[in-house]
Formats: structure tokens, sequence, C-alpha cells
């Protein structure tokens, strides 16, 4: 089996981590859990379960994933695989294993989590939130001809290919960075399916007005300045 590790980044989710870690399949190398400045239990929380809690004080989703891979980096051994996964319970961590196999039997650089309506539990996800995909991912296909319909966090990458992106973005336009810095190197990519249902506590991003619109100019941002590069 390849090695395998999860960088779930993570802003007070206590009452959701320990759920997430659980249910994690045991093909995983190791678990690592990105406190992003939480004022909870999270950290506790999430090593009772048994991850690797990394501390990250500056506030921001690309900071904590960078965490992660500054952590990994840091050790001789080197995962093939990078799955990054939400701490809030909206995912489920078991279809992990549907993630990587693509890589594994087809050797797939990328693999994106779809969250299909047809698998989505009433209300997983708010207006702004099924609004803001669709219009990513139709400029995406309209000015670069992916095949992408969903920026879902839940994805599983190459180590390696992973490293070649360059990843820079330290807030909520880390998975479009990723997908579109993966079109203009030409990985190979396709999506699986996921199911999803409703977090549990309240999105620091869709919850609120000011998120969304601050994670929406800064997704639009990326892929208009991809534009302007090409």
């Amino acid at each position: 089996m390849p090695r395998i590790k999860v960088i779930i980044p993570a802003y007070n989710e206590e009452h959701s981590i320990a759920n997430v870690i659980n249910d994690i399949p045991k093909i995983v190398d190791e678990v690592i859990v990105v406190n992003n400045n939480s004022n909870d239990e999270t950290a506790k929380n999430a090593i009772k379960a048994g991850a690797t809690v990394l501390t990250e004080t500056n506030k921001g989703y690309g900071f904590a994933c960078l965490k992660g891979l500054d952590y990994i980096a840091a050790h001789s051994e080197k995962p093939d695989i990078i799955v990054f996964l939400d701490g809030d319970y909206s995912d489920y961590p078991e279809e992990l294993s549907k993630l990587v196999k693509p890589i594994i039997d087809d050797n797939i650089d990328l693999v994106i989590g779809a969250r299909t309506k047809a698998l989505r539990e009433p209300h997983s996800m708010t207006p702004q939130q099924v609004f803001g995909n669709w219009l990513a991912t139709f400029l995406m296909k309209f000015m670069y001809g992916a095949r992408f319909t969903d920026l879902g966090p839940f994805r599983a990458i190459k180590y390696q290919k992973l490293l070649d992106l360059h990843m820079e973005d330290k807030t909520y336009g880390w998975t479009v960075e990723m997908q579109l810095k993966a079109l203009k190197q030409k990985l190979s990519y396709i999506e699986v399916p996921v199911k999803y249902k409703q977090r549990i506590g309240v999105s620091k991003v869709s919850g609120t007005i000011k998120g969304s619109i601050f994670a929406g100019l800064i997704i639009l941002g990326w892929i208009f300045k991809y534009s302007i590069k090409k």
C-alpha cells in the first residue's frame, strides 16, 4: 500500500474533530490536524482521537494546509498521497478509500470529491455555496476547458505532484488554486462523487455573509488571475 497522510485544517471544531478522525480508514499512515488558532478543545480532542496536532496561529485555510505540508517536508519518510479533509464532519471520512483508488489503480494525479446533488443531504450546502461552486466551475470550463463540477475540499493528490504546484494561497482560495495549477501543469484528474451532510456547528465561511463574499472574491480572483497569465 502507498503511504497516505491526511491533513485536516481545524478551527473551533471540538464537537466534530474526533468523529472525523475515528472514521478515517486504517489504510492512512498519519492523520495531521492543524489547529488553526482555535479557542476551544479542538486540539485536545484531536490528540485523544490519535491525531498528530500542529498549531498554526495565522488564521486561514491555506495557512493551515501549508503548515501541514511543512511538517511533512521536515521528515525523511515522505508519503505517496496527501488527502485533505475538513474537520466539521460534513464529509464522510470513510469514503477516503474511494478518493485514493484512482491514484493507486489508474495512476491519476488529482482526485476531487464532488458533492453531487443526488448524494447531498438537504440543506447541507447553503445557496451561496451551490451558486459559488457553479459559477467557479463554469468559468473554469469556459476559460480553461476544465471538467470540474465542484471545489470540494475533500480531495487526494500525489505528494510530489502537490509539491510541484508550489501552493501559495493562505486563505479560502486554496482549493481553486490547486485545481487551476493542476490544469496549467496538465495533471491528470478525475472527480469521484461523495456523500455530504450538514456540518456540526456553523461554517466560518458560508455561515456568514462576510465570509461568503470574501471567499467568493478570492476564488474569482484566482480564476481571473490565471486568465491574465494565460
